[in-house]
């Protein structure tokens, strides 16, 4: 007995913390500084997704404040508007394999259209992975444990 495969929908979080693209900088640090995060997703007044503002966004702007003394502060200027995104019908080894091939920490999910639906954490991940694995030993104790159970066969990535 297989586990269910996991998808983005399955782990997403919906509820997010988001900055519009009119914020200024400082603003948006004082955002990520108060919610204790890493970062956000910028989405215009129809939900969007512009791009995500992030700790090292916070950090270029120091930067570059440092180097300017006039730094810009307008948010859009230190957003990353081309970050990982993926669908809510996106399998777990895939949404592992982004953060892998990438140094994001959360991966928006986002409709065929671009509005924002949720993101999915690297911590989202290791809680999923870990759901699954406490299934697979309840339902195969002593059978030993491997990872790839964690899709049908005909779901792996080849």
């Amino acid at each position: 007995m297989l586990p269910v495969p996991v998808t983005a929908r399955d782990m997403m979080v919906r509820n997010l913390i988001t900055l519009s693209p009119d914020m200024d900088v400082i603003d948006a640090i004082d955002v990520l500084l108060r919610h204790r995060i890493s970062g956000a997703p910028v989405v215009d007044r129809d939900g969007h997704l512009l791009g995500v503002f992030s700790e090292k966004s916070s950090i270029s702007f120091i930067v570059e404040a440092a180097y300017e003394q006039m730094p810009s502060s307008t948010l859009m200027a230190f957003v990353d508007t081309d970050p990982p995104k993926i669908g809510e019908d996106t399998d777990l080894l895939t949404i592992a394999q982004t953060f892998l091939d990438s140094a994001c920490r959360r991966l928006p999910i986002v409709d065929q259209h671009g509005h924002l639906l949720g993101q999915v954490s690297r911590r989202d991940v290791m809680r999923a992975v870990r759901g699954q694995l406490r299934r697979v030993e309840t339902a195969h104790v002593g059978a030993g444990l491997y990872l790839s159970a964690l899709h049908d066969s005909d779901e792996r990535r080849v």
